[in-house]
């Protein structure tokens, strides 16, 4: 099928500007998703503390086979075969210059794919898959309700059909919080995430009805206020490296960004939910 969401070119838009250009305000292990702060401080261990709760979120510790939908510049994967003991984790995304970056740190047990879900095959099931900050590119902007929704159910049941019985799926995305899809600055869709669009928990959880039981639910909008105020402060701290790496009107897009970002999870227009879903092995008929 054809994927529903952003197109290779929209993702390479924000994603392949530079990886130089990231290094210079995310943390060492290149974690583009918000952080978790329960118990840290500091942005490189509250991103290291996100992804070993998603792992127990999908029970991926120890696990032969796990896949990561979205996989950025690979930190989960490798934090799931060099500290979770998992065998084989293998990254899905559409930039290329993430793919490239992966395979050139040569991290054992770790495969990146250039593919989108919808394109993907897996030659054997997974015990468990996450997904973190990828699920935000799932849906365009002009797709109606209807449309989105049976994009996310196309995408849910994928998950199911790779997963072994009993499997679970880590999901991290951002969502519309007390907001519309119309109160939302133009700028997100024309220069931020183009050809994407924010789900609804509503809508999430009409996708995954009789294919996932959300076992938990967060809410975790301040922390991804205390992650946009890092990256921000790192980024204005580089800012003559970065405007001689990307130029004046990327600098400014990327810090443009934060700063909004920060307001609308603040004020709560958007949210940051983080779900464990485990599968449902024998779904009553859907059809």
């Amino acid at each position: 099928m054809t994927a529903p969401g952003a197109s290779a070119e929209a993702i390479e838009h924000h994603y392949d500007v530079s990886n130089e250009f990231f290094r210079l305000w995310l943390d060492d292990n290149l974690v583009y998703s918000c952080a978790l702060y329960d118990r840290e401080d500091e942005l490189g261990p509250a991103q290291l503390a996100k992804i070993d709760l998603h792992v127990g979120h999908a029970r991926a510790a120890g696990a032969a086979r796990v896949l990561d939908i979205g996989c950025g510049w690979g930190a989960n994967l490798r934090r799931l075969t060099e500290h979770h003991g998992v065998a084989s984790a293998i990254g899905l995304t559409l930039s290329r210059n993430q793919a490239a970056w992966i395979r050139e740190r040569n991290w054992r047990g770790v495969g990146v794919r250039v593919e989108s879900w919808a394109d993907h095959r897996p030659s054997e099931p997974y015990d468990a898959i996450i997904s973190v900050g990828a699920f935000e590119h799932f849906a365009r902007h002009d797709a109606s309700d209807e449309q989105k929704i049976a994009g996310y159910c196309a995408f849910f049941e994928r998950c199911h059909r790779w997963l072994r019985p009993g499997g679970y799926l880590a999901l991290q995305t951002i969502a519309y919080g007390n907001a519309r899809r119309s109160d939302f600055s133009p700028f997100f869709a024309s220069e931020v995430f183009p050809e994407s669009d924010l789900p609804r928990l509503a809508d999430i959880a009409a996708a995954v009805d009789l294919r996932f039981q959300i076992v938990s639910l967060r809410d975790d909008r301040a922390h991804y206020v205390r992650t946009m105020q890092q990256w921000r402060r790192a980024l204005r701290e580089h800012r003559g490296q970065a405007i001689a790496m990307v130029g004046e009107r990327a600098y400014h897009r990327y810090d443009r960004m934060c700063a909004m970002f920060e307001i609308g999870f603040h004020v709560g227009t958007m949210s940051l939910l983080r779900l464990a879903l485990r599968r449902i092995d024998e779904p009553v008929d859907r059809r």
